[in-house]
């Protein structure tokens, strides 16, 4: 595999932070352009994050002292990247016509922001579930005019708890499904630390996160049509999403109801079975198993499980049956690696071993 040379914009937030220390030594990607708001523009990149550096280890060698640039100057980015992650953070009509001018510019985008989401012939990846959407993108070229530009999004970060666990379960007709999520204060961008209010307390409430986690599901489970995907009609799913005073990992707790109902066994040797391209490809990323359950009733646990797999492996745990669905379990993931950054990295993985970045 040839190495690409790759740009962050928005690499000094959260999220930008953590696309920074997963590409450190990355085999295939070499990051050699950082972007971010006008108030870090032209600073080391480890001036920029001082005193709000995320991690207890140090920000890397390789781009502590690597000049910061202005997120908008689009004509640098392309002088010195092959693709970009952008993880900037703006309103949505900004970000989505910032991406646009990227992809435009023949700069392939692999975002973490939520603005193309819903984009037809943009495809939303998670890399186990629905490689076959990269299909779009030829779509996607066309109609922005671009011979290598386009844009490829990942899903809102509560989706991939439990989205993977069903999917495998998807031929015995997944009717409905009822999903609480129990979301860490990273995923708003946010630490135990900085967040006073967090302590000690549950916040019933997360801007939007209802409606993605409700509607994101069928894009990912849509079929491609004629350059676009469609998105699914079934299941039905209803959500609520609570933020509690954890640091990192969303934990869903999941309720489905089956037009043929499996057996509880057959369950989980769905999931104990389940593999996607990504673990065939060998991507780097890709963790060995995507899917693990545990027998023990305490299990998945948010401090023990999150970080398995490097944080890419999806936790499921209390397999039972249901007094008004058919069945109810519990979902762990890592909502900055699996849900943000890392499923980023792999979906730009995933495109790279399927040629979408060559010219």
């Amino acid at each position: 595999m040839k190495k690409y040379n790759v740009g962050i914009v928005g690499a000094t937030g959260m999220v930008g932070q953590r696309f920074v220390t997963l590409l450190s030594g990355h085999p295939w990607f070499n990051v050699t352009h950082l972007s971010a708001s006008a108030n870090s523009e032209g600073k080391p990149y480890a001036q920029a994050v001082q005193g709000r550096w995320v991690f207890d280890s140090p920000v890397p060698e390789n781009v502590a002292g690597m000049r910061v640039f202005n997120a908008f100057d689009i004509k640098t980015a392309k002088e010195r990247t092959d693709f970009v992650f952008c993880a900037l953070s703006l309103d949505k009509e900004q970000t989505k016509a910032l991406e646009e001018a990227y992809a435009k510019a023949e700069i392939p985008v692999i975002s973490n922001n939520s603005a193309h989401r819903a984009t037809p012939d943009v495809p939303m990846l998670i890399p186990e579930v629905n490689p076959h959407h990269c299909g779009v993108i030829p779509a996607q070229r066309e109609r922005l005019g671009t011979k290598y530009g386009f844009i490829a999004v990942k899903p809102n970060c509560s989706i991939q708890t439990y989205v993977p666990a069903l999917h495998p379960l998807l031929d015995f007709g997944v009717e409905q499904i009822a999903v609480c999520t129990y979301q860490a204060v990273s995923g708003a961008g946010r630490t135990l630390q900085g967040w006073p209010e967090m302590r000690d307390n549950v916040i019933p409430f997360i801007s939007g996160e209802e409606q993605k986690s409700e509607r994101e599901p069928l894009k990912v489970w849509g079929g491609v049509t004629g350059g676009a995907i469609a998105d699914a009609q079934k299941p039905l799913i209803t959500a609520q999403c609570v933020r509690v005073p954890v640091s990192d990992g969303h934990m869903a707790a999941v309720f489905v109801r089956f037009t043929k109902k499996p057996e509880k066994d057959i369950i989980k040797q769905r999931w104990s079975g389940f593999t996607g391209e990504p673990q065939r490809l060998k991507l780097p990323s890709a963790p060995e198993r995507f899917l693990v359950y545990f027998d023990e009733d305490s299990r998945p646990q948010t401090r023990l499980d999150r970080d398995l797999g490097n944080g890419m492996t999806v936790s499921i745990g209390r397999l039972r049956e249901d007094s008004m669905f058919d069945y109810k379990f519990v979902c762990l993931s890592h909502n900055t690696l699996r849900g943000a950054a890392g499923g980023g990295v792999l979906a730009a993985e995933l495109l790279a071993a399927k040629g979408y970045f060559d010219r």
